[in-house]
């Protein structure tokens, strides 16, 4: 895969924050694209196919696994989610920097292909102050509440294989913890060479 742009994947446990606080990134920065990921879970509240997620059946999703169509893919809390190769490289190649909210399985899946990715793990403060927020959302019953406190316990753990990590404890805090990573990566030499080579050739630096 051609990487002219930077690719930032943003992993959580469920009510960590993670789309929120994706949303109000990509409001702040419009030089980011957002990979919208295919899933056969069923449409949350006001969320639209094409928008949130590629809504689609386990048929199709199979199907687009046998045709290699996911640069990544996984199951989580019994659905699958991928990542369409084609729409990331396309962004990718064209020089856009892309935001992506995947479970961690398919992170550390795409660092794995692609090195230079930055991993990003969203934390909560605190295991009580996760579940009272998964309460509060008020999306799902008691029992799946419960499962997804008991994943989050493993998915928490995988945290330490990301490049950085945020404690959503703030939500201003947090938000400005993101767009200082988004930022610190645009300044990295081998970033800079290809997204200003002018400058570089006219310092001699190439």
């Amino acid at each position: 895969m051609q990487q002219a742009g930077s690719l930032f994947v943003i992993s959580a446990p469920s009510g960590a924050g993670k789309s929120s606080l994706v949303k109000a990134l990509l409001g702040a920065d419009a030089q980011l694209g957002v990979s919208v990921s295919h899933t056969t879970r069923a449409p949350r509240g006001q969320e639209q196919d094409g928008r949130e997620y590629h809504f689609v059946d386990q048929a199709r999703f199979r199907h687009m696994i046998a045709g290699g169509d996911f640069v990544e893919w996984a199951e989580v809390h019994g659905n699958l989610y991928g990542t369409s190769t084609a729409s990331l490289e396309a962004q990718m190649a064209a020089g856009r920097d892309v935001v992506l909210e995947i479970d961690w399985q398919g992170a550390l899946q795409l660092k794995a292909l692609l090195p230079e990715a930055v991993l990003i793990f969203i934390l909560p403060p605190s295991w009580d102050e996760l579940a009272a927020r998964l309460n509060r959302r008020a999306e799902d019953s008691a029992e799946v509440i419960e499962q997804r406190l008991v994943n989050a316990r493993l998915e928490v753990a995988q945290a330490r294989h990301f490049d950085f990590a945020i404690i959503n404890s703030l939500f201003e805090t947090a938000v400005f913890d993101l767009k200082t990573i988004v930022h610190s990566q645009r300044l990295r030499y081998s970033v800079l060479l290809k997204s200003q080579p002018a400058v570089f050739q006219a310092l001699n630096l190439v």
